[in-house]
Order: C-alpha cells, then structure tokens, then sequence
C-alpha cells in the first residue's frame, strides 16, 4: 500500500462546535488516519481571542489569531466562524491557496452559495457543507449524491430545532409562546436575541441550501417566502390538537407545474402549519430536525435526528473532512454542485394550498350565506366548517378548512372576509400541510 503524508488540516472558529471538532480530531487521530489512509494532522486553530475560556480545553500551541497564515499552511480548511464576514473572504482565499474547505455556515451559502461553488469549480477544490443544515441529520449528502439521478419532487423540514422544541412545549402544556420561549432560553435551546429563530430567518436559510441541492438550480435566500412562529398563540395550538393537527415551522420546497401553461418552477417557503398527527413530521418532538422527503423513484423518505448542538453537529463535519480526506488520497477533483438548471423560483401566490380559518362572526341569520358567497366569489371551496356559540355571547367562532386552491386567492379570501360587516375579526389563519 503506497503510504500518503499527512494531510494538513486548519480549524478557523473554536466555538461550541470548533471545539468539539478539534477535540474529536485530536482524540480519534489514530482512528481516522485508518479510515482515510493518511493522518489528519490539525496544524492550528484561528480564534479571535486565544486566552478565551472555552468549553474544551485545547492545546495551547495549536490556537492563533492569524487565519490567512494558517489557511496557506492547511491542505483543507474547516470553517465554523459563521456570519457572511469575514467568513466569506477566508474561504475565498483557502479555494484560492488550493484547499478543500468544509463549512457548517448556513447564513454564508445561503447568500454566496453560487459565488463560492463557482470558484471551487475553477480549481478542482471540493466544498462540502453537510452541518449547514439539520445538525447531525445527514441530509446533504443524499440529496447531493444518493438522489442525484432521481427527480425530487417535495421537501418539508422541521430545520430549526428552537422553534420545534417552543411549538412542541406549548401543545405539550399548553403554555403561552412567550412561556416557552422563556423555557428554551433557560435550556440554552434559544439564544438571548431568538430572533433569528422565531422569525423564520435561520429556516429560510436552510431552505435556500436545500432547494438549491434538490432542484439542481440556484434558489437565493431572498426568494424563499418567511413567515415566523411569532404570531402564533397558545388558543391555535390547542385549537389545532383537538382537530387532530400539530402546529409546526416547516421549511417546504416544492416543484411545481403551472397548469395552464405547462411551465415548471420551484417554490421554497417557510411559515407555520398544521401537520396532521398520523404524519412522522407531527412525532418531531423538542429541539430535534426532520426533513421529509419525496422522489419520483424512491418514494417518501425521512431523515431525522439531532439539529443543533455541539458535539452533534461536529459529526457531520468530520464526516465531509473524512470524505475530502479519502479523495485527496485517492485523487481527483473535487465533486462540483449542480445547479445548472435554472428553473425559475416561484412567488408565493402561485403556490397550491390549504387554509384552516377562524373567524369571529355575528351570530344571527344569514352569516353563513354571506361567509359562502365570499368563497365562492374568490374561487375557494370550503371542505368542512364548525361552529361554536358561547352561551350568552352574541358573537359565533367559526373554523373553516378548505379545499386546496391557489395561495393568492386564499390571500384573497381572508382579506374580503377581514373587510366583511359580519365577521368581527378573523381570530387564526394556518396553512395546512403534510397529507399523505
């Protein structure tokens, strides 16, 4: 067996998940070097603050403030700063040097996917990115690789493990949005901003990367639809358990097929839905991930695990290391994305869905003929109703599930039914998805 030198390796970040990389690197080195035929040596590890106290101790020599010297010394680079700079420039300049990079930062190929794909291309560099989504959850790879000669069809994901474990307390108890929040905070689930979270902002990054992996076409963050958990109330939850549904934040990505002039698209979104309880989607509990999955061929898959945390989310980037490592032994370039198709990312309106809508309506005759004629008049037909009167109240909750229709006339249906003299407010609107 012809013998390979070692293969140089550059951390840049030692945070929660750095650290666990670095410690796993140095504690299973004898372990790895037999699994990719050459020793993965970590020749340094680029910190802001080298005297920092950090979760794992590490070896002192090993940290430097000096990331563009030790990117020049790495065969691959590793990069877990996060943020778009100087996160950006750094992996620029390590494709540039002749490096391999593998990166967990979602905010970056989010919006510089193309840019930094497109120079590792130019050189025959590999970059891999598996923790960028999901955590410990392999998701990239299958899309990239296993189902590349397959034709995915839909993705729904519950991608952000924070708002999972905030939707799930709160059908759990019954507790109020801000209660769980609260909760999360205290378990180290959310950060002291959550916004990035409960806004949809982390989501819709995630759905970017996966749209653009499983359409084979370029999907920029900026055309993903975000809707975030912050509207919703502990009176939906509960509403939505006794109809049999769970609340949850899906990340969805859907090819679609105008039919009226055959043109295909794709569509990512993310917002807040019912998820029936006979759906695997619907048994995601806590801060855990899941990404349901359907291809032409290969029918639904599910892909579920961890979403976050150190030590988990470090897995999945040893695993992109190793996989670099074997191929640099082996040979050849690096594997380049596929994003050649170009198929146009549709709008919202164009999307096909379902509505569950409240409305507080006047309780007296002739309310129900004029909420149907609403409907009707936008095209919409409504698949079930129910309804409940308060005893003494003068006022009806009505629940409203529809038929699938198009998003804009849905849109259109609960804005003439806001601006209607028998509808006092319309109390919850939640799209629904996950049939199977």
């Amino acid at each position: 067996m012809i013998e390979y030198r070692s293969i140089r390796v550059g951390l840049l970040g030692a945070g929660s998940v750095g650290s666990q990389v670095a410690r796993l690197l140095l504690e299973h080195a004898d372990e790895l070097e037999q699994r990719v035929g050459a020793r993965l040596e970590l020749v340094g590890i680029a910190v802001r603050d080298t005297s920092a106290k950090r979760d794992v101790e590490l070896p002192a020599e090993l940290l430097t403030t000096d990331a563009e010297s030790l990117i020049l010394g790495s065969d691959i680079v590793i990069e877990l700063v996060g943020g778009i700079e100087p996160a950006r420039s750094l992996v620029l300049q390590a494709i540039g040097s002749g490096a391999d990079v593998v990166t967990g930062n979602k905010a970056l190929l989010a919006s510089h996917g193309p840019e930094l794909f497109a120079a590792a291309e130019q050189v025959g560099a590999q970059l891999s990115y598996e923790a960028a989504v999901a955590g410990a959850i392999p998701i990239i790879r299958p899309l990239r690789e296993s189902l590349a000669g397959d034709r995915v069809d839909r993705i729904l994901g519950i991608v952000n493990g924070t708002t999972n474990f905030i939707l799930d307390r709160m059908d759990t108890t019954g507790a109020s949005l801000e209660d769980a929040l609260a909760t999360a905070t205290e378990l180290g689930y959310a950060e002291a901003d959550p916004t990035a979270d409960i806004g949809g902002y982390d989501a819709a990054q995630k759905a970017a990367i996966l749209a653009s992996l499983a359409f084979h076409t370029s999907v920029p963050v900026e055309a993903v639809h975000r809707e975030g958990i912050t509207e919703v109330s502990a009176d939906q939850v509960e509403s939505a358990r006794r109809a049999g549904y769970v609340v949850k934040l899906l990340a969805i990505c859907e090819r679609l097929t105008d039919p009226e002039t055959g043109d295909e698209g794709v569509s990512a979104r993310v917002y807040p839905a019912l998820v029936p309880r006979s759906h695997p989607l619907a048994a995601v509990h806590g801060a855990n991930n899941a990404v349901f999955v359907e291809a032409s061929a290969a029918g639904p898959l599910m892909f579920y695990g961890a979403g976050a945390g150190g030590v988990q989310t470090a897995s999945a980037v040893l695993g992109d290391l190793v996989a670099i490592a074997r191929r640099r032994v082996s040979g050849g370039p690096g594997t380049a994305e596929s994003t050649q198709a170009e198929v146009p990312v549709l709008e919202i309106g164009r999307i096909t869905t379902r509505y569950a809508i409240t409305l507080e309506v006047t309780d007296e005759p002739g309310v129900l003929e004029q909420i149907a004629r609403i409907f009707a008049l936008h095209g919409v037909s409504v698949e079930q109703l129910q309804q409940s009167v308060s005893e003494g109240s003068q006022r009806a909750t009505l629940v409203i599930g529809t038929h699938e229709a198009k998003e804009s006339a849905l849109a259109e249906t609960v804005a003439a039914l806001a601006q209607s003299p028998v509808v006092a407010s319309v109390a919850s609107v939640l799209r629904v998805e996950g049939a199977l």
